[in-house]
């Protein structure tokens, strides 16, 4: 249970949450494990068989913080959140460009080019690691396939076009991440492409899990500014579905895929922090889940270089930062939405 950037994750099972004049009490079998001040709080995430109660339910909704239930396995469930917030004329700019044919194009090209271009990097830092040449050629040839998808984009005439590129760019990524695992860790670490619902690999789990948590982020990082998180260009827009929010988390999956090769790599995370399960599904255990969002935590708060602003922020501000960007090429402030790259 820790606090990063606003925002409390809780993962430990059967632990109570409940307000203590102005503050969050969390507690494990009676005891109290943590304090935490709400006016230092954005919002609260919690995972699986947690206990929330009503009165700090309703504080934290009239204070506009959000609490986001996830399972035990990081898939998204529910949200509660107090009155929309934000500017009505930024949500009538979003739904007025989403019926803009050329502006949806646009975007849905960003969107790709951020994460082809970024997925590249990380591909290209594994062929300069990889331990033999056998490795790194594979490696460099998926780099070299996704570069080829990156300058056939601008030439994509349709949506349906931008997303068979994106499609067929994430088959082969996929192929080569085993590549990046280290040779010792690649018997109980393979992953035979990308899977999901449920994940059929250890690989896949972890990917997935991280996913979750960065996806609400980007969803997080949407609301803050105003904008609808249902409503996207790449992504079709479909009931329930935070279209706006899984456009924007394209530019920044590569964060997640790097931490699950250093988690892996490292041995933080290891074989039996994973629970197989009958039918060929596997998911995080309680001991993984806790390594992975302290990992996660400790990632956000490194620092780089942003392209645009020029000057160091923590890596787990770059979200808001973007929908920064998108909310004012929404209202015409910026010419185009330039996406998150790696230096």
């Amino acid at each position: 249970m820790q606090t990063l950037l606003n925002t409390l994750y809780v993962t430990t099972p059967l632990a109570y949450l409940h307000l203590d004049n102005d503050t969050v009490r969390i507690e494990v079998e009676r005891e109290t494990r943590l304090r935490v001040p709400l006016h230092h709080l954005g919002g609260i995430v919690v995972f699986g068989n947690v206990l929330v109660s009503p009165a700090l339910m309703h504080r934290l909704a009239d204070n506009g913080q959000s609490l986001v239930l996830l399972d035990g396995h990081g898939r998204f469930k529910a949200r509660l959140e107090g009155p929309v917030s934000g500017n009505i004329l930024l949500r009538q700019a979003q739904h007025g460009k989403a019926g803009d044919a050329g502006f949806a194009l646009d975007m849905a090209r960003a969107c790709v080019a951020g994460k082809l271009r970024n997925s590249r990097q990380v591909l290209l830092r594994g062929a300069r690691e990889a331990k033999s040449e056998d490795e790194r050629a594979v490696i460099s040839r998926g780099a070299d396939d996704l570069a080829a998808s990156l300058r056939a984009l601008p030439e994509a005439g349709d949506l349906d076009t931008v997303r068979g590129i994106e499609g067929e760019a994430a088959r082969q990524y996929f192929a080569c991440l085993t590549w990046l695992v280290k040779a010792d860790a690649r018997g109980d670490f393979a992953m035979d492409g990308r899977s999901r619902r449920p994940p059929r690999d250890r690989m896949n789990a972890l990917l997935s899990f991280l996913y979750a948590m960065l996806m609400n982020d980007c969803r997080s990082a949407l609301e803050t500014v105003g904008l609808d998180p249902q409503l996207g260009f790449l992504h079709a827009v479909r009931p329930g579905r935070a279209a706006l929010a899984l456009d924007l988390m394209e530019e920044f999956r590569h964060q997640a895929d790097r931490l699950a090769l250093t988690l892996v790599n490292r041995g933080q995370v290891q074989a039996d922090d994973f629970v197989l399960h009958e039918g060929g599904g596997v998911t995080l255990g309680e001991k993984g889940r806790k390594a992975v969002v302290v990992a996660w935590q400790e990632r956000k708060q490194e620092t780089l270089s942003h392209a645009l602003l020029e000057q160091p922020v923590a890596l787990g501000l770059v979200p808001q930062l973007q929908a920064r960007f998108l909310a004012r090429t929404l209202r015409g402030d910026m010419e185009s939405y330039v996406p998150f790259l790696l230096r």
